[in-house]
């Protein structure tokens, strides 16, 4: 049986042997010097292992101060390039492609160090206010973003995924709601697009593999920005030649968020079908019979899978089994068709 789920696609000059993507999940591992550990290998490796098309690690932040916490991933200095590698190649041994998302946190971060934003509006009481970002900040955070591109090729990652979503630094600049400036950072929506413009830019200078982004499609309170904002920023991506959108949503702002099986579905679909731009799935996707319907609906390109790949370390044979297709397994697997 021929299936979309498990069809292979080609973004840029990267196929995938699958549409399934293992969403970027932060592990709380690492030690203060954001290095890989064994943990990171064994969890990564494994969902290689379990077929994965491409495994994405966590956010990993391009600087010490823009972590969500001090046990994340970092991509900061040259040194953090050795550990990277291996988890790379561990990946790889299985077939599964490797994807990093350069992350930082802004206003959300929680290492040592001052948070920094596009205004001085901390996301809660229990945050540090952050210090408004002056010019030579908002440039040396593009120049970070670009110096962990570079190292994130030299350690022989596939993809790039940028995060610009959940209430971190690149969303604090596109949502009205977070983004007080009036200068070219702020105001109109061009304005909020213009630090994630020049991310972009900084980028494509060094990097010519797949890239993806990461947006909250929905901010979940009056005032902030609505799917059109969302679509207008893809367009915007498109343009600069981003290849896919990874579509979430919430985290700019605290606000309750009805979740429910596949609830972030329609902003992906509404992106790709007005945006003319490829779309990745997530939010609480649990099946291969619902990733399926997803594809073959053209509602998105990809599927990102996490907490159900938390959970199941195998769940795509799981899924390929529900669908009825047999797919290639390591041969000390192939016992799960019989």
């Amino acid at each position: 049986m021929e299936t979309a789920l498990f069809s292979p696609v080609t973004i840029k000059n990267v196929t995938l042997h699958n549409r399934i993507v293992m969403s970027p999940m932060c592990m709380y591992t690492a030690n203060s010097d954001g290095k890989v550990k064994p943990f990171h290998i064994t969890h990564y490796g494994s969902r290689s292992i379990g077929g994965v098309g491409l495994v994405m690690i966590e956010a990993t932040s391009v600087t010490p101060e823009g972590r969500i916490s001090n046990q994340d991933l970092g991509i900061w200095t040259d040194e953090q390039v050795d550990g990277l590698r291996n988890l790379v190649k561990e990946i790889h041994r299985y077939n599964s492609k490797a994807a990093i998302q350069l992350a930082h946190a802004g206003r959300k971060a929680m290492a040592e160090g001052d948070a920094i934003a596009p205004s001085a509006i901390s996301f809660n009481e229990k945050l540090k206010i952050p210090t408004e970002m002056d010019e030579k900040m908002i440039n040396d955070t593009i120049e970070n973003f670009k110096q962990g591109a570079i190292r994130a090729k030299e350690a022989g990652f596939d993809v790039i995924e940028i995060h610009g979503a959940h209430g971190y630094l690149i969303n604090q600049f596109l949502s009205p709601l977070s983004n007080k400036r009036t200068d070219d950072f702020g105001g109109a929506i061009e304005n909020r697009y213009r630090f994630l413009e020049k991310i972009i830019n900084a980028i494509n200078t060094v990097w010519d593999g797949p890239l993806f982004v990461r947006l909250s499609a929905n901010e979940y309170v009056a005032g902030g920005n609505d799917i059109n904002d969302f679509i207008y920023f893809s367009k915007r991506m498109k343009e600069q030649g981003v290849d896919l959108v990874d579509v979430s949503s919430g985290g700019v702002v605290v606000a309750p968020i009805q979740a429910y099986p596949g609830y972030q579905v329609t902003y992906a679909e509404q992106i790709r079908t007005e945006a003319n731009i490829k779309t990745g799935a997530v939010g609480l996707i649990t099946s291969g019979i619902q990733g399926e319907e997803i594809l073959q609906n053209h509602r998105a390109d990809l599927i990102f899978v996490g907490r159900e790949l938390l959970r199941n370390p195998y769940w795509v044979l799981q899924a390929a089994k529900e669908l009825n297709v047999k797919i290639p397994t390591p041969k000390q697997y192939d016992r799960v068709w019989f």
